[in-house]
C-alpha cells in the first residue's frame, strides 16, 4: 500500500515539472516575438513648434487704407509737470480782532464775502466801554481840577505870593492830567466809541480791502478782546501762492526767481506767469517730496484751494519727435502708436507722450524718432485689427 502511494506520488511530481518547463519556454517565445514585432513599430515622430506672432505685431489687408505721418522734430527745454494747490498769500492776510470782549450782536459780513477798507463788519456789547468811560470823564475833571490850580498858581506867582517851585508844581499836575485823559479819550476811540456820546456796543471795521476768507463768529457768540481765534480774516487775494509738491530727484530743474508756467483746470486756454519764490529746505519724509512756492498775480480766476498744473523749464533744449495727436493710442494707462514693417505687418510700440503743440500735433519724448513713419490714427487702425 505504501509502495504504490510513493510511486504515484512520484509521477505527480514529474508530470508538474514537465508542465511547468513547457510553460516557461512558451512565454520566453511569446514574449521574444512580441519585443520583435514592437521593435518593427515606428516611433512617435518628432514635432516642431512654431511660436505664435508677437501680440504687438498685426498684418491686415489693404494696407493702404491706413495714411501715414511722418514724424517731424521740436526743439525745446525739458519740461517738468507738478500739481499745486492755490493758497492765500500769508503776507497779505489780515486777522480782524474783537477790540472789546463782550457778546456779538450784530453781523454785517459773512465768509467769502469782499469787502472795502472802512466797512462795517460786526458789533460787540461790552462791559469794557462803561469802565474805558468811567476813565475818560474821571480824567477829565481831573484835568479841569488841574488847570485852575495852574491858573491860581501863575497869578500868584505874578504877585509875589507864592514862590517859583509852587508854580512848577502846579504845571506838573496839569501836564500829567492832559496826558492820562488823551490816553482815556484815545481809549474810547480805539473801542470805536465817541466819547462825547458814549454806548455800549462796539462796532468793528474792515482795517483793509479784500476777501473774508476765515468766520469764527455768530450771532450771540462771545469773543474776547484781541485773543484768538479772530472773529475774521481778511485776504488779498490779487496776489496768491501756489504750493507744489516736487519730488527729490526732480528738484535739480527747480531754480529760484525762475518762472513756471500756470495752467488751471478750469481755464485751459490760461496760461499764467509764476515766479518761484522759495524752495522749503525740509523734506516730507513720507512721499520724499518739497514744498516748491511760487507767486502769481491773480487775474480773477483762481480762487484758494484750486489744483492747478505748473510747468517748470529745464535750462538745456532738447530735440524730440512730434506726431499728430491722433496718431497716439491711449491703451492699460500707456501710450502706443503703430509703426509700419512693410507687406501690410505693423507693429504697436510704446511712447512717451510729451505737450500738445498747435495744429493738433503732439511731442513725443520717447519711442519714435524724428523721420519715423507711424499709423495717422491710431484707434481706427486699433478698431480694424480687433475686428
Amino acid at each position: 500500500m505504501n509502495r504504490k502511494f510513493v510511486a504515484g506520488a512520484a509521477l505527480g511530481v514529474a508530470v508538474t515539472l514537465a508542465v511547468t518547463l513547457m510553460l516557461t519556454r512558451f512565454e520566453a517565445r511569446v514574449t521574444a516575438q512580441d519585443r520583435a514585432a514592437a521593435d518593427s513599430i515606428p516611433g512617435p515622430v518628432p514635432s516642431t513648434v512654431v511660436p505664435d506672432m508677437d501680440p504687438n505685431n498685426f498684418k491686415v489687408d489693404n494696407p493702404d487704407r491706413f495714411a501715414l505721418a511722418t514724424a517731424g522734430e521740436h526743439v525745446a527745454a525739458p519740461e517738468l509737470d507738478v500739481t499745486g494747490v492755490v493758497s492765500p498769500d500769508v503776507s497779505r492776510q489780515v486777522p480782524v480782532p474783537s477790540l472789546a470782549t463782550g457778546r456779538v450782536v450784530e453781523i454785517d459780513a459773512r465768509l467769502g464775502d469782499e469787502v472795502k477798507k472802512g466797512q462795517l463788519l460786526f458789533k460787540v456789547h461790552s462791559q469794557d466801554i462803561a469802565g474805558a468811560y468811567s476813565d475818560y470823564r474821571q480824567a477829565v475833571k481831573n484835568e479841569e481840577l488841574t488847570k485852575i490850580q495852574l491858573d491860581r498858581a501863575k497869578t500868584l506867582y505874578d504877585h509875589g505870593a507864592v514862590p517859583k517851585s509852587a508854580l512848577e508844581i502846579a504845571q506838573t499836575a496839569e501836564d500829567d492830567n492832559v496826558i492820562v485823559l488823551d490816553t482815556a479819550r484815545e481809549h474810547l476811540k480805539v473801542l470805536g466809541t465817541d466819547p462825547d456820546r458814549p454806548t455800549g456796543v462796539v462796532s468793528v471795521y474792515a482795517p483793509v480791502s479784500g476777501v473774508i476768507t476765515d468766520q469764527q463768529i455768530t450771532n450771540q457768540s462771545g469773543v474776547q478782546a484781541l485773543t484768538p481765534p479772530n472773529p475774521f480774516t481778511i485776504s488779498d487775494l490779487s496776489h496768491v501762492w501756489i504750493v507744489c509738491d516736487v519730488y527729490e530727484n526732480d528738484l535739480p530743474q527747480v531754480h529760484l526767481n525762475e518762472y513756471a508756467d500756470i495752467h488751471l483746470t478750469a481755464f485751459p486756454n490760461r496760461v499764467l506767469k509764476a515766479r518761484i519764490s522759495n524752495i522749503l529746505p525740509v523734506m516730507d519724509p513720507n512721499i520724499r517730496t518739497a514744498k516748491v512756492r511760487l507767486e502769481v498775480e491773480n487775474p480773477g480766476l483762481m480762487r484758494l484751494g484750486m489744483f492747478v498744473t505748473a510747468a517748470f523749464h529745464g535750462l538745456t533744449a532738447e530735440k524730440n519727435a512730434t506726431v499728430p495727436a491722433t496718431a497716439i493710442l491711449h491703451l492699460h494707462d500707456r501710450q502706443w502708436v503703430y509703426a509700419p514693417l512693410g507687406n501690410g505687418n505693423f507693429r504697436r510700440q510704446q511712447v512717451t507722450a510729451g505737450n500738445m503743440l498747435p495744429g493738433g500735433m503732439q511731442e513725443v519724448i520717447a519711442g519714435v524718432k524724428p523721420g519715423d513713419k507711424v499709423v495717422g490714427n491710431a484707434l481706427v487702425f486699433q478698431n480694424s485689427v480687433e475686428q
